[in-house]
């Protein structure tokens, strides 16, 4: 096997059940089926030995070929470009999506190659390690043309069309073909559960390039018709839309739950122990993608969120006895152990791998505002169910806002009385109270605005630190923390406000560095974890907005076209930025997606009042002082 590949070296495909990470060169390294936290079929991206894998792609020495790989406009289609001397041939990847309230075992995984000029050679190789890679697997022959590869409790069957003859590898299966321009092969990898392969439903049909293509043009056509829902129509159109599919992408369709990424396992720094397994639907991230898709215009999305949510207020069942965890599998099952996988050497030796995720059974009270601001949109409070969940939960918070918490970033240093928690206790109470007096609901408004006015007293005397003349991480430190640039956005602070200003011109010289901004310096504030990590893309897309909002839009700009050029090949961002530009932590990250869609949508709209240019007499260029003019006052 090739060395690992880069994180940011991969693009996503999916149905909106599970998805699969594809690299530059064809190889599929990640796959999870039936579902985003099934164990894995692929996983050489944490084993390049053991994991398993699917390549696909032209045989050709590296020194002879250029490779380049881009979605299809506007879709998941991925398209792998192989040039060389002799010829231009590409795979297609791609899987259907289907949007239905049924999960099925049935996932497909459509490889189509062709050559477009000359001739060139090509390999195939499938070699699944089921079970993250601990469970052995038999092979069935089937033809030339057809496979199964059978592992516990899962087949995968390997159908080729008729250029494309399978040859047994041991238990795996490989092939050796040769096409000319014009001509075109295709593989199809279909997984489903063994008791439904051995039962009397149909085994996949064989494919066609006639049946091929019609599943290419529904793809294609599906994503076309999702984008026409998206009211975006600004300076970052085709970034904005490939975030909106990645979201998509990473929504479970039968329950309309979101994971935060694709992955587990990928380390933010390489080498250490900070690797998470993050393929569950987290309440913060979910709801903050549901309302990233909403601003966009996807009123569907935040329907089937809002419906799982209160189905999870309703269920109870937390080991805490609190109304909600902060992370559930997509289908809501709230236990998630987490084991560390020992036979599995980690993305470049980076250990432990977990899967699983103990931080299930922390206290995050910051997931109440979250999951408050997503069950109130537009007012609309999701029916009479809904309110009558978000009602109960408030009248909860009411007794139980003033205790100390993990926080927002899941630290394993110990709790504390985090500022962010008090921060969204305090929406969690204003929204309730505002939508309670919109539409006439019943609630307990004298409670409710006690407790609301008591949080903000608390933040406002407890959080803000004289000495930095900064909001601080919580009550007992002296540490930035980069999530309270959201204290504009979520109404707490004007954006203007001097004291706002202040914290962020602290933040600016203590966690930004050349643009990309830190969450903490875990130095000054212990997490319980060795090692350090790289940029919160999450933080800096949040810095970006709130230069904007604080009318620094010569900054913000600037920061943000920066931000972009981090981004891999095909638009995606994983969690972090290391310290020479790589892409670092799970891969995609939902949370850096979503951000990306926010600032460019309070970019557009600052820009938009100022006649579409920044006043750059009200800038400041820290990392290129000398070059953009003299600094400006420090707010609006």
């Amino acid at each position: 096997m090739d060395p690992y590949p880069p994180i940011a070296e991969h693009g996503m495909v999916g149905d909106l059940q599970t998805v699969a990470l594809v690299s530059s060169a064809g190889t599929v390294d990640w796959w999870c089926t039936p579902r985003f936290d099934s164990p894995s079929v692929f996983a050489s991206l944490l084993d390049r030995e053991r994991g398993g894998h699917c390549r696909l792609g032209a045989e050709l020495p590296e020194d002879g070929m250029t490779v380049r790989q881009l979605y299809l406009s506007d879709t998941a289609i991925l398209i792998t470009r192989f040039m060389a001397p002799g010829g231009v041939g590409e795979v297609a990847d791609f899987m259907v999506p289907v949007e239905s309230p049924v999960a099925t075992d049935r996932h497909s995984l459509v490889r189509v190659v062709r050559v477009v000029r000359g001739s060139l050679p090509f390999a195939f190789a499938c070699r699944p390690r089921f079970d993250y890679g601990r469970a052995p697997h038999t092979l069935t022959r089937q033809g030339d043309h057809s496979a199964v590869l059978h592992g516990p409790g899962t087949d995968l069957h390997v159908r080729t069309t008729g250029d494309f003859t399978l040859d047994a590898d041991g238990d795996d299966v490989t092939a050796r073909f040769t096409l000319d321009a014009g001509h075109i092969a295709a593989v199809v990898l279909t997984s489903a559960s063994a008791s439904t392969s051995a039962s009397t439903a149909p085994a996949p049909p064989e494919p066609t390039l006639d049946g091929v293509a019609a599943q290419f043009e529904s793809c294609r056509s599906f994503w076309l018709s999702w984008l026409r829902s998206c009211t975006y129509r600004g300076r970052w159109q085709d970034m904005v839309n490939r975030s909106a599919i990645t979201l998509k992408l990473l929504t479970y369709a039968p329950t309309g739950a979101p994971v935060a990424a694709a992955t587990m396992g990928l380390p933010e720094q390489i080498g250490g122990e900070r690797n998470w397994d993050y393929r569950y639907t987290w309440i913060r991230d979910a709801a903050l993608s549901v309302r990233a898709l909403i601003d966009l215009g996807f009123q569907a999305e935040a329907y089937a969120f809002r419906h799982w949510l209160r189905d999870r207020i309703e269920a109870g069942g937390t080991a805490s006895g609190d109304p909600l965890q902060i992370m559930y599998r997509v289908d809501g099952e709230p236990h998630l152990n987490e084991e560390i996988l020992d036979h599995l050497e980690g993305y470049q030796g980076s250990r432990p791998v977990r899967a699983g995720n103990a931080a299930a059974g922390q206290l995050q009270l910051d997931i109440y505002g979250e999951a408050a601001d997503a069950l109130i949109v537009g007012h609309d409070v999701g029916a009479l169910r809904g309110w009558d969940a978000l009602s109960g939960v408030l009248d909860w918070l009411c007794d139980h806002w003033d205790r100390p918490d993990e926080g927002i970033w899941e630290t394993r240093g110990g709790r504390e009385n985090f500022t962010y928690s008090r921060l969204m206790t305090w929406v969690a109470f204003d929204r309730g109270i505002r939508a309670a007096l919109y539409s006439s609901r019943p609630a307990d408004l004298e409670r409710w605005t006690a407790a609301r006015d008591a949080v903000f007293r608390q933040i406002v005397e407890r959080g803000w630190h004289d000495k930095r003349q900064a909001f601080v991480q919580h009550f007992d430190t002296d540490v930035l923390d980069a999530s309270l640039l959201l204290m504009p956005r979520v109404g707490f602070v004007s954006a203007h406000d001097p004291d706002w200003l202040s914290t962020l011109d602290a933040m600016e010289s203590e966690l930004v560095s050349d643009s990309l901004v830190y969450r903490y310096d875990p130095a000054a504030s212990p997490d319980g974890l060795r090692g350090s990590e790289g940029t919160f893309n999450l933080c800096s897309f949040f810095y970006v907005e709130a230069l904007a909002r604080s009318h620094r839009l010569g900054q913000a700009r600037y920061a943000f076209d920066k931000m972009l050029t981090y981004s891999n090949h095909v638009g995606l961002f994983a969690e972090e930025i290391g310290p020479s530009g790589e892409q670092l932590g799970n891969f995609p990250q939902a949370f850096t997606h979503l951000a990306l869609v926010t600032a460019a949508m309070a970019l557009d709209e600052e820009l938009g009042r100022q006649g579409g240019s920044p006043d750059m007499t009200r800038q400041r260029y820290p990392v290129v002082r000398g070059f953009g003019g003299p600094a400006g006052p420090r707010g609006g």
